[in-house]
């Protein structure tokens, strides 16, 4: 009996680790979230048009639609880039060593005809989670509730309208890889030369400063590279690079003929929501534009000594996004 009351009394108090002290409250608010993912996900048949049969002929640099139909709404997708190598991979080998952290996280807004609009969220921002006593950085909430309470957390937070964002993707490191590789390397920019080896971590970068190509795994480095803890904000200026590269990119002429192959290769290594056809209309409405990507940042305080996590800047109107699109916010 003492063996049963011991089990109960483990059993509760895991309960309580995950759930916390009003479980039933954080069981309707994961409810509320998971209804509303099902909801969302038949409205967006709307968005997308019935697919045409193939054409006989490829897709052309001159005509995106030619590609897939452009989508007949704006789409907001969250994108959560994992530190692990995998998906399936049971540890990160990174740090904190264990399951996968969000390392990176953006909402990106695509609109046919209109400049890709992405939102870099800090990953260190602090927020509060369901169960927990303290406040956790925002990179925790893919480890503790994996997409659905990241995506209901940064809605949360940006002041997202309801049943944004619409579509999510998660991309490991290996993805990120295949998508840099598949469209034949990226063109970048450097300020400074990058040069570091964590044996611990089994990583290691070696860029040069100036014009330079990246391949699959240079392109890992520059966005992983990371020389302190509090080195965040610097990482998301050269995520920005990475990903201004990846777009001048896709804007070659022969990109386009290359999106489905690299999209079948991709549809192999990331978690998504989108289908294949889906993934290529959104790729279709982002060529439909000629204009370089808006990229924003949310507003936070400075940082205080070494502290590790932050704050918003306070008194911001919600929504903080797409507002900011166009005023190129910093933090």
């Amino acid at each position: 009996m003492k063996g049963e009351a011991a089990r109960s009394e483990a059993s509760s108090k895991q309960r309580e680790r995950w759930l916390g002290s009003r479980p039933f409250r954080t069981i309707l608010r994961i409810a509320a979230a998971v209804g509303g993912a099902a909801l969302m996900a038949g409205g967006l048949g709307l968005i997308w048009p019935e697919p045409d049969p193939m054409a006989e002929t490829p897709p052309t640099a001159d005509d995106p639609a030619s590609l897939a139909p452009l989508p007949k709404q704006p789409v907001m997708v969250l994108v959560v880039g994992l530190d692990g190598d995998g998906l399936n991979d049971m540890s990160n080998q990174a740090a904190p060593l264990g399951p996968a952290n969000a390392d990176s996280l953006m909402l990106l807004n695509v609109s046919a005809g209109g400049p890709l609009q992405v939102l870099q969220l800090p990953i260190e921002l602090a927020v509060n989670l369901p169960g927990q006593d303290e406040l956790q950085s925002l990179s925790a909430t893919y480890r503790q509730g994996g997409v659905s309470l990241t995506a209901d957390v940064i809605a949360e937070v940006v002041g997202l309208d309801e049943g944004k964002p619409d579509r999510y993707v998660v991309m490991p490191r290996e993805a990120l890889r295949t998508l840099v590789d598949g469209l034949g390397e990226v063109d970048v920019t450097l300020n400074q030369t990058y040069s570091r080896q964590d044996l611990a971590q089994n990583y290691s970068v070696n860029l040069q400063a100036g014009r330079q190509t990246l391949n699959g795994q240079q392109a890992e480095q520059l966005a992983r590279h990371k020389a302190n803890p509090g080195d965040e904000e610097d990482r998301r200026r050269r995520q920005q690079k990475l990903l201004s590269g990846i777009h001048d990119q896709l804007n070659q002429p022969n990109a386009i003929t290359l999106l489905p192959t690299v999209v079948g290769a991709l549809s192999l290594q990331i978690e998504t929501d989108l289908t294949p056809p889906e993934i290529l209309s959104l790729a279709a409405g982002v060529l439909s534009s000629q204009e370089a990507p808006e990229i924003s940042q949310l507003q936070l305080t400075p940082r205080v000594g070494q502290q590790l996590l932050r704050e918003l800047k306070p008194d911001q109107p919600l929504p903080l996004w797409p507002l900011l699109a166009n005023e190129g916010a910093g933090s």
